[in-house]
């Protein structure tokens, strides 16, 4: 999810439940932290604990996302 405001976290849909952020984005491509991994439970996601960046596994109980 790209948006120009960086009040809104963003948002990843991933395929497998194990993620790592880095804090880059399409918005700030330079800008980041040290990476972390980041594991997905029950619930289907996962935030960061740096840029609250929201991981969300497709077919998960989280997955809002339109069927492709």
């Amino acid at each position: 999810m790209a948006t120009n405001d960086p009040t809104v976290p963003e948002v990843s849909y991933v395929t497998t439940p194990r993620v790592a952020c880095d804090g880059a984005s399409n918005i700030h491509p330079a800008l980041g932290h040290p990476r972390v991994y980041l594991q997905i439970d029950e619930k289907g996601f996962v935030e960061c604990g740096y840029c609250d960046k929201r991981f969300i596994l497709k077919g998960s109980p989280a997955d809002d996302s339109p069927a492709a």
